[in-house]
């Protein structure tokens, strides 16, 4: 039986976290987890129920009563996960600007976080895994054997999302994209709750000039060296 394995990768916006995650576990043959599609969950449901996802005690209640699971795609899925909210299936309904901002604003509350880290936890528990977010290497995984901390330009970041809106059909400028990445990034890095940071033990990774198989390549050089592959 292989033995557990747990990666961690934490880093801003559009660092490439996701797609280098699921590559990566698709490489390994281990299991990939979104956490950020978890409060992004959240907050559509904060959305629906009329919550202003800056409203603590409101989101929590939201929280309280919403189911929210992370399961294996469907095959030929091209998104490597499926959500859940309350049994739908709402894994492209996450990616709406509106949803994105308020992932960032419920991911600000403590209890909020900690309800969620806990169900995180217990999703990676004695498995081989790659965890992505913003917080997993210092709460969710604080043990892992690998923490990275991705990262890359602003300006090649916002570049990143502003491609990705074009391919999904959605309007607006690269200045706005710019600004928001920017936005994003105040609200992420000065929250009161677990602010988003590079650990004293995190290997930091900076994609901005590099392909996705290029990052890949590179990580798995590492875990090769650290003799966890």
């Amino acid at each position: 039986m292989s033995q557990p394995l747990q990666i961690a990768i934490d880093g801003p916006v559009a660092a490439g976290k996701g797609d280098i995650a699921a590559r990566l576990a698709r490489d390994l043959g281990i299991i990939y987890i979104y956490t950020g599609a978890m409060y992004r969950a959240l907050a559509l449901s904060c959305l629906r129920a009329g919550v202003a996802a800056k409203d603590a005690p409101g989101v929590l209640s939201v929280l309280n009563n919403s189911d929210i699971n992370l399961v294996q795609p469907d095959a030929g899925s091209d998104i490597p996960y499926k959500v859940l909210l309350n049994g739908e299936d709402v894994t492209h309904k996450i990616f709406d600007q509106e949803v994105a901002m308020g992932a960032s604003d419920v991911s600000t509350h403590s209890e909020v976080r900690k309800i969620l880290v806990s169900r995180q936890q217990e999703i990676a528990k004695g498995k081989r895994v790659v965890m992505e977010g913003r917080d997993i290497g210092l709460r969710v995984l604080p043990q892992a054997q690998l923490k990275i901390y991705l990262t890359a330009s602003i300006a090649e970041r916002a570049k990143r999302r502003f491609t990705q809106r074009q391919q999904k059909g959605i309007t607006g400028s690269f200045e706005e994209v710019l600004t928001d990445t920017h936005k994003r990034d105040i609200q992420d890095t000065t929250r009161v709750h677990d602010p988003l940071q590079k650990l004293p033990d995190a290997w930091e990774l900076d994609t901005t000039n590099l392909t996705q198989d290029e990052v890949v390549v590179k990580i798995k050089d590492e875990l090769r060296q650290r003799k966890l592959l």
